[in-house]
């Protein structure tokens, strides 16, 4: 094996080759390889760094923001943000999810122009940088399509290579209806290059043309860019979209096994150059489809929880837990080496696929229905029956938890969901319009015509800091208990995300979470009131304490009764046991 072969190892080889000879053909699976380990050997060259270390502890939380969520007039947002960052979040949050910085031409970033240019008015890679040396970064990696102003694009316009082959032509007479689809657009863009009218494939927006991955030269040109973004340091990096990377007419186009090998592959080339990396699958789909990126542990390390988000808004609008209670007791145990990303919010609105066969369709509708009196909008998507069918709510999860009647309980429902999503298995992640307690931003929906600017707010910092100031806001109250629950949970040996979990049976009312066994260096038990009056849980239900049960999150001794646990309107408690 000569030398630029022996970066990769000879068992690593061997699984490459077999997996690019499921791709593409047993004929092309060593030449392919030996590209794959060329790519590999300019990476161990350029690298000036390793990630390395464990993927994960339970001092890690991420933060979800865009470069701009905060800006001050003169300055790059980058710069505003690190200095917001090590302000507020310092040893509170270790991972910070900057949301795609690249130049775009659509979608608030996700439909990239350029992959290894950092957006000129947001800053520069220094800037990334100078983030990175405070906290470790995600980066998004866009893999399924492009800007149609990118380079590649224009390739394909003048058949010039190497994008004239990177992107796939449809004849629109075929017949596409069994193609799942997240949006209610065409499938097909109308193009018209140098030579010909054609007909491409974008599965999001008529300006975010998918890539063919059917072309080897695709998948190792996107090799060399996640390659390039680990060297600019990134420690997880998220597959946007990837459930549709890979396109076979007459199929679903969604989770196809080709898909699957793809990231099997990046697993396998990070596993054996940068192993403190980790990959996670965005995948906004059904529970069992989400899980099903792990693989048997050979895939993504890590997976978001879908069904999270909507689960807590329909539990703490009715009251009733007992949706949540079955979905995160039928949680299965992660492969070794992997785990879930808990979130509550993000970017993107929330998801109401993952609530398939869970929640009964009348009760999802009930809950649309609350959060449209809230300001919220729902997204739609084309069902295979060529309908078009609810896909995603729109809004702020501060207002979407706003009391019915304009109560008093707001803040205390908000700080309920956040802290379910720190207490369950795996990594917490906070979106900061979540940190700060944003509210609807109906000025930025009408300033871009877009829904999801709802949720996409970007502000003054010098106004939020002025509101921050104020201790009687929900900004200033939201942030500064965040920062708190974030603080004493990274303390927790408990909530290190590969000890186990286990859902007890407390009444539709009490969400109940114990994390840990009696040979764990800690054992938990987690209680969630989602209710607006007193909880009472009996003791007996619970596992013992070696003393009166005392909650960590309120630093005092948990009110009894009669054998029964006390918890008000609303509360959390963690309590050693």
């Amino acid at each position: 094996m000569n030398t630029v072969s022996a970066d990769l190892g000879a068992i690593t080889w061997k699984r490459l080759t077999g997996r690019l000879r499921y791709l593409y053909g047993d004929d092309r699976g060593d030449e392919l390889t030996a590209r794959v380990a060329m790519i590999v050997h300019r990476h161990l060259l350029s690298r000036d760094r390793t990630v390395d270390g464990p993927s994960w502890t339970e001092r890690d939380a991420v933060l979800i923001t865009y470069g701009d969520s905060l800006q001050l007039s003169g300055e790059l947002p980058l710069a505003t943000l690190l200095a917001f960052l090590r302000e507020h979040l310092a040893g509170v949050v270790s991972i910070v999810h900057l949301l795609p910085f690249f130049p775009y031409s659509s979608d608030d970033g996700f439909s990239v122009i350029d992959y290894q240019v950092v957006d000129p008015e947001l800053g520069t890679w220094d800037d990334i940088d100078a983030i990175s040396r405070h906290f470790d970064l995600m980066f998004d990696f866009v893999l399924n399509h492009v800007s149609r102003e990118s380079l590649w694009f224009n390739d394909y316009l003048e058949h010039m290579p190497p994008g004239k082959d990177f992107f796939i032509e449809v004849d629109p007479s075929e017949n596409l209806a069994t193609v799942v689809r997240p949006r209610s657009s065409p499938l097909l863009v109308e193009i018209r290059t140098r030579h010909h009218m054609r007909h491409v494939w974008a599965t999001f927006s008529h300006d975010q043309i998918d890539l063919n991955y059917a072309n080897p030269d695709v998948l190792l040109s996107m090799l060399e860019i996640l390659l390039f973004y680990v060297r600019q340091g990134a420690r997880i990096l998220r597959l946007d979209a990837v459930a549709f990377l890979w396109k076979e007419p007459g199929t679903p186009c969604v989770h196809l096994p080709r898909t699957h090998a793809v990231v099997k592959l990046f697993r396998d080339i990070l596993a054996e150059l940068e192993p403190g990396c980790v990959l996670l699958t965005e995948t906004n789909v059904p529970h069992a489809e989400n899980i099903s990126y792990f693989g048997d542990g050979d895939e993504a390390h890590m997976v978001y929880q879908f069904a999270l988000p909507p689960l807590l808004l329909h539990a703490v609008h009715t009251g009733n837990a007992g949706y949540l209670q079955g979905w995160a007791r039928s949680l299965q145990e992660p492969p070794q080496g992997c785990t879930y990303l808990n979130f509550t919010a993000s970017h993107d609105g929330i998801g109401l696929r993952p609530l398939e066969g869970i929640i009964p369709q009348e009760e999802v509708d009930g809950l649309l229905d609350d959060m449209r009196v809230r300001g919220g909008f729902v997204s739609t998507r084309l069902s295979s029956e060529g309908r078009e069918v609810p896909y995603e709510l729109n809004i702020s999860l501060f207002d979407a938890v706003a009391d019915p009647d304009g109560g008093p309980w707001q803040v205390a429902r908000f700080l309920l969901t956040q802290t379910v999503a720190l207490s369950l298995r795996g990594v917490p992640a906070v979106y900061i319009h979540s940190l700060i307690a944003t509210p609807n931003d109906v000025a930025g929906v009408e300033r871009t015509g877009r829904i999801r600017s709802i949720n996409r707010r970007k502000w003054d910092v010098r106004e939020l800091e002025r509101l921050l100031s104020e201790p009687g806001s929900a900004h200033a109250r939201v942030l500064a208990e965040y920062r708190r629950r974030l603080s004493l949970r990274r303390a927790q040996p408990a909530f290190h995300p590969d000890v186990t979990q286990a859902v007890l049976d407390t009444g539709e009312g009490v969400l109940c979470v114990v994390r840990g066994r009696d040979k764990d260096p800690q054992r938990l038990v987690c209680l969630f009131n989602f209710t607006a009056g007193e909880q009472r849980v009996p003791l007996s239900a619970l596992p013992k304490t070696a003393g009166p049960p005392t909650d960590l999150l309120a630093g005092t001794a948990v009110a009894v009764d009669d054998g029964r646990l006390k918890l008000g309107p609303y509360e959390s408690l963690w309590i050693p046991c």
